[in-house]
Formats: C-alpha cells, structure tokens, sequence
C-alpha cells in the first residue's frame, strides 16, 4: 500500500473510531425507551441544529446536488432558495409551537404528538405512520447505502458492493448502541464537518479555474444556459415547473419526522431562537457550496458517466491526501447521519408506535430497548436489500423518499400547530392522500393523460416534454402531494368533529411561544 492510501486510510479511521467512541458513551445513558429515542429531551440547541441540518441533507448534498449543480448549472441554485426558505419558517414560526406542544403532551414520536393533538384514542394514525414511515425510510436509507457504496469506490477504490457493505456494517452498529444519543451526538461531529468541507471545497476548485470570472467563462463556453436561473432552455413552462419542483424541496423542513423529533428532543424552547440562526447559516454554506463545487467541476471535467462523482474527482485530483481522507469521512459523514436518524425513525415507529402502544402496552423499558435494537438492525438489512437492487441516481432516489415523508406527515404537523379545527380523520385522509399520490406521481407515465385530455400530447411536444416519461420529470411530486394532502386534511377536518381538548392546548401554548426575532 503506497503512503498516500496510508494517509487516506488513517484518516478515515480516525473518523470510524470517533463514531465509536459516541457510541460507547451515548451507550452508558440510554436507561429507558425515552433515551433511545429522543435523548431523555436534554439536546442543547447547538446539537439539535446541527443535528437537524445534518440528517436534513444526507448523502444526496455531497454527491446528488453538487451533480446536479454539474448537470444543470446555476439552475441549482433553487434548491438553495427552497432549503432556505424551509429552514428559516420551520425555525422561527413552527418549532416554537410543536416544542410547546410536545412538550405538554409528553410525546416521545410524531406520531405520539398526533395521536394526543387529535384524540386518536384508536391509534390508526399510529398505524398508518408506521406503514408508510418504513416504505419511505427503505426508499431513502437505501439511497444512504447506495451513496456509501459510490464514496468507498470513487475515493479509496473499495468495489462498490464492498463499500454498501462496510457503511452498512458502521452505521448499524453504533445506531443499534447508542440510540438516539448517539445518533444526535455524532450529527453533530458530522454536521460541522460538511459544512468545512463544503466551504473549503468550492475556494480550492475556484483556486484551480481561475476564479468567478473564468469560472462563468468556462460555463458559457459549453453553454449559456449553465449561468442562467432558468437553466438550458431558458425561460419556459418547463424551467418554472423545474424550479418550483426544486424550490419546493424545502417543504420537507416543514415537519418531517426524523427532524421533527430534534425539536422534541431540545432541552428547552428558550433555545430556540440561537438555534434558528446556527440552522439557516448551515444551509446557507453547505448548499451553496455544494451547488458551487458542482460548476467548478463542470468547467474542469466538462463531461463525466456519472455526474455524482464530481466531488469525489475534485478532491483526489486537487487535495493532499490527507485532505483527501477528510473529506472521504465528510462524504461519509453525510450519509451516516441521515442513515442513522432514519433508522431510529423507524425504529421508533414500529417500536414505540406499534409494539408499545397498541400490542403490548406492558412491556418494560429494559425489553424495548431490546427490541428497538432488534427492530433498527432488521430494518437495515430490509435497506439493504433495496440498495442493492436500485440502480438510480442517489439524487432522485433522496427525493422519492423526501417527497413521500413529506406529503403524508407535514401537512397534518403545520395544521396542528396552527389550526384548532383539525381532526383525526382529517389527518388520516391526508396521510393516505399524500402517500398515494407520491407513489402514483412518481411511477406514472406522462402519456396516461393524453388519453383523456385532447391534443394534450401535442401540447407536451411543443413544451418539451415527453409521453413516455413519469409525471415527476415534468414537476417533482412532492409539491402535488403536498397540495392532495393538505386538501383533504382540511376537507375531511371541516365535516368531522374537532378534539375539544384542542382548542384549549393551542391557546395555553401562547405564553410558552418564543418571540424568535427579539
């Protein structure tokens, strides 16, 4: 082994021993079902932001954005606007509230939190998340997995089925240890190491092309469309729907789960208003430097088989190895932390929500325990199974997930922090709602219309669009999900009864609510 694959190796191990460490540790505090699962509430603000920022990008930020800052240029940049504006609302508007609330329901999971909120007293809800949370985790862990195995074979020359293997093998066991102690811990070790290497990163490769200048430069000379918000064909019906699908991306802030459950986890709702800054200034650096290191890679490599290797070629061609191991363990790092979060989310769903609450109410906090780590390890496998069957681009596989995690909780999360009027039944319309159309938007072909709606195929020809294609190429399902849903949680809510317990709740919490711009 030459000295240079030492250095790599070394440094990657280091990065391995440290998750371990955390592991041991978070270990010693895991007494009962609540430490498992939210870290006994006592996450200071810096831990759940960077927690909640880190597990809210995954792999897709080092290797799906930055290739598709290099597939599609500056039209990328409308991810950063949607992540910015998700992040920036959640934080000042709508975690102040879900604390508040969870805090006085004493909720442990999401959907623990909807069953008090709407009285759910015969845990369908519970149900119906569990169902939906582990086809949607599967679909996004896999994704986690599928991008280990690209970061194993593009930078230390692992073969790919290896590489799933081993970011498997790593991720399982210090999740199955250490519960969500460890997962919140080691988020946050992850987290500021992808926002130094996604800082670093675009400076060295501006360095190597000459700066903004050639940089734009370079872009127009392959095509002009690469420097334009509205990417290669310019303004068009195409490119707005393109860029409201990527703005809308930033939905998913808005109560996913496996971010959502940071925020029940926050010691106290006063630490709300740091956290909101530390949150949006992450987003702000990772993002676009992700965006902008996949530019830089366009004007170096002008064309690559695989447009997710482009920061894995940057940094092997222009850093030192032992940067080079560095930021292997940031690339690992962005995918671990959300694997592991996704785990325990679903972990908790069927543990907590299934197994607990509605087979086995008596069951000791010792046995769960037990059981949840039973539960993480075989969903992990069920992942991998998937992953290595999949075969799509770590990108589009992120937001299949994203978008159905997104349409079945978020709408039911904003309304309930909000609006008294909401119902059980409501929140069960718009779980199914949101679940449906995902799966249906994504998988359908584009053509199933043309039957129905005359010289609709035609029209799509002259847009640029084809027949053969899903509707998802046309807009990213998770903006029509999320519109289904939240219709019919608002439909079915206004013609059911409301909580009555609810009206009282929502007005208590106002004394609790963090003005977070003071």
């Amino acid at each position: 082994m030459s000295a240079d694959a030492v250095m790599k190796f070394g440094v990657v191990g280091v990065y391995f021993a440290a998750l371990f460490v955390i592991a041991y540790y978070a270990s010693k505090r895991i007494k009962d079902i609540q430490d498992y699962f939210i870290a006994g509430k006592k996450l200071n603000y810096w831990i759940v932001a960077f927690s909640s920022r880190a597990t809210g990008e995954s792999g897709w930020l080092l290797l799906g954005l930055t290739g598709m800052g290099f597939a599609v240029g500056a039209h990328a940049f409308w991810v950063l606007m949607g992540e910015m504006i998700g992040v920036v609302f959640c934080w000042v508007f709508l975690t102040q509230r879900f604390k508040a609330l969870t805090d006085r329901y004493e909720s442990i999971t999401v959907p623990d939190y909807l069953e008090s909120r709407t009285e759910d007293f015969g845990h369908a809800i519970r149900i119906v998340s569990a169902v939906v949370l582990v086809v949607f985790v599967t679909a996004y862990l896999s994704a986690q997995l599928t991008a280990a195995g690209k970061a194993f074979e593009t930078f230390l020359g692992i073969p790919h089925l290896w590489g799933v293997f081993l970011g498997l093998g790593i991720i399982l066991a210090y999740t199955v240890a250490g519960g969500f102690v460890a997962v919140a811990w080691s988020d946050f070790l992850q987290g500021a190491m992808m926002v130094g290497g996604l800082t670093l990163l675009p400076l060295v490769a501006l360095y190597h092309v000459g700066g903004i200048g050639p940089l734009f430069e370079g872009l127009r000379a392959q095509d002009p469309g690469l420097i334009g918000a509205w990417g290669k064909d310019g303004f068009g019906l195409k490119a707005v729907l393109s860029a409201l699908g990527l703005v809308t991306i930033g939905l998913g802030y808005l109560g996913s789960p496996q971010l959502a459950v940071r925020f029940i986890a926050l010691r106290d709702i006063k630490e709300i208003r740091q956290g909101s800054v530390v949150a949006a200034l992450f987003t702000l650096f990772a993002d676009g430097g992700a965006v902008l290191t996949g530019l830089c890679g366009r004007v170096v490599y002008t064309a690559l088989a695989d447009q997710e290797t482009v920061l894995p070629l940057l940094v092997n061609d222009f850093m030192h190895p032992i940067l080079i191991g560095l930021f292997i363990s940031v690339v690992l790092a962005a995918i671990m932390s959300t694997a592991d979060s996704l785990l325990i989310l679903a972990s908790s769903a069927v543990v907590r929500d299934v197994y607990q609450k509605v087979l086995h109410p008596e069951a000791s906090d010792a046995s769960l325990t037990n059981v949840s780590r039973a539960v993480t390890g075989g969903l992990c496998l069920f992942a991998l199974i998937f992953a290595l069957k999949g075969g799509k681009l770590v990108f589009w596989f992120v937001l299949f997930g994203w978008a159905g995690i997104t349409s079945v909780f978020c709408p039911a999360i904003v309304l309930s922090v909000f609006w008294k009027r909401l119902t059980r039944q409501g929140v069960l319309a718009g779980m199914i709602v949101g679940f449906v159309v995902t799966v249906v938007w994504n998988s359908a072909p584009i053509g199933w219309w043309t039957a129905v709606i005359p010289g609709f195929e035609g029209w799509l020809a002259a847009h640029g669009f084809s027949a053969a294609k899903t509707l998802s190429s046309v807009l990213y399902e998770i903006f029509p999900a999320v519109v289904a849903s939240t219709a019919a949680t608002v439909a079915v809510s206004l013609r059911t009864t409301p909580p009555e317990r609810a009206f009282a709740d929502l007005d208590a919490i106002r004394l609790e609510v963090v003005d977070v711009w003071r």
